[in-house]
């Protein structure tokens, strides 16, 4: 069968409109699928905002992934002429001992980052907002944080990918991955295609499509919240930008303030009720368990806010075993490479992952050590 294409990628939402563009911008044959349209709501990429961090607590290695992200999503912003990603500066809340301030400042020193380490009187003055705060709690000031817009980042990046040389298929679902001599075939309702590789990067679909991969996916309800009374100035982006702030020995909750076209969104880092899902037969209906803890989180820290949610909608977290992504190709294989596990931390990255799983599919060498998000640590 002669082949349609160098390159498959099944799965466009964010590490895979982002890996079509990069391929195709070294020149690859690029063909690309997905089952719904980019930037839908189905999956795990939407929301209007994601938190975007560089010193990131998950791991050291994150932050030169993180840099170069920044880079690719200024680059789409540029060319699409909509905004894509915002510098705000980001605050970590928390016990010295914490993830959120220990990881945070593991990742920092480790790349010389220019980051300020604040008290909690500190963090009282400049971000108000934030009430009864331990006494034993400090903070790190990351001025290289902010926001990433995902629809508007997906959808700048299948165009990128098209202007690139690549051809996309919208609303395709890919029902079928055959691995065989020399490639792959691409099975979808109408045709099938040939490829010498293929990168799955499907979200909440990926254990479907490569099921001997260790993941969960959970509906992970998203909420946005408003100013009581009196405090409406007091909640935008300028004054109240991204954070994370710990609020108890394992959890945290993250956010950011309101500005044009989103509103305050706030979330807590784990929550009992988020429930392992079929992302085909997900519970897509809201009911007061969804923001139960997550209500309570927030009368208790941020008072200022109607604990009771404005909006809430659903949407997915991959979660790998450790927390960390699954980048790369599994027991070596030359024909697949799959990009997923994000739990929870992987939309700031994804521009980022794309160019790596670029660099993986045209032999260069990765930007990072992967040795971390490697799939075979489960293999």
């Amino acid at each position: 069968m002669e082949r349609d294409a160098d390159i498959a990628v099944v799965g466009l939402g964010a590490m895979g409109s982002s890996a079509a563009w990069r391929l195709a911008a070294r020149g690859a044959r690029v063909i690309g699928f997905e089952q719904f349209n980019p930037g839908h709501v189905q999956g795990s990429s939407h929301g209007k905002t994601r938190v975007f961090r560089v010193a990131c607590l998950e791991h050291p290695n994150l932050v030169p992934l993180a840099r170069r992200s920044r880079e690719l999503w200024t680059q789409l912003q540029e060319r699409s002429g909509v905004p894509v990603i915002r510098n705000t500066g980001a605050v970590m809340i928390g016990p010295p001992e914490s993830d959120v301030i220990a990881g945070t400042l593991a990742a920092a020193r480790a790349h010389d980052m220019p980051i300020k380490e604040m008290t909690r009187a500190e963090v009282e003055q400049r971000f108000p907002e934030h009430r009864n705060l331990d006494p034993r709690y400090v903070a790190i000031w990351d001025p290289e944080a902010g926001l990433v817009h995902p629809e508007a980042g997906i959808i700048a990046a299948t165009q990128a990918a098209r202007e690139a040389g690549a051809t996309l298929y919208e609303n395709t679902k890919v029902t079928d991955i055959e691995l065989v001599e020399g490639g792959a075939i691409i099975t979808t309702p109408t045709r099938r295609f040939k490829v010498a590789q293929v990168v799955v990067t499907t979200g909440a679909w990926l254990g479907k499509l490569v099921p001997e991969l260790p993941l969960k996916p959970l509906r992970t309800p998203m909420m946005w919240f408003r100013p009581r009374e009196g405090h409406e100035g007091s909640f935008t982006l300028d004054k109240f930008p991204t954070f994370i702030r710990a609020v108890a020995a394992d959890n945290w909750i993250w956010g950011h303030g309101s500005g044009e076209g989103f509103g305050i969104k706030i979330g807590p880092d784990r929550d009992p009720n988020f429930h392992e899902t079929d992302p085909d037969t997900i519970n897509r209906y809201i009911s007061a368990a969804d923001w139960q803890l997550v209500s309570q989180l927030v009368a208790e820290a941020l008072p200022n806010l109607e604990p009771v949610p404005m909006m809430t909608t659903t949407c997915m977290v991959t979660h790998s075993p450790d927390g960390q992504f699954q980048i790369g190709r599994p027991r070596g294989d030359a024909r697949l490479i799959v990009g997923g596990g994000c739990s929870g931390h992987a939309f700031k990255h994804a521009s980022g992952i794309g160019e790596v799983i670029a660099q993986i599919a045209l032999g260069e060498k990765p930007l990072v050590d992967l040795s971390f998000v490697d799939p075979n640590r489960f293999l």
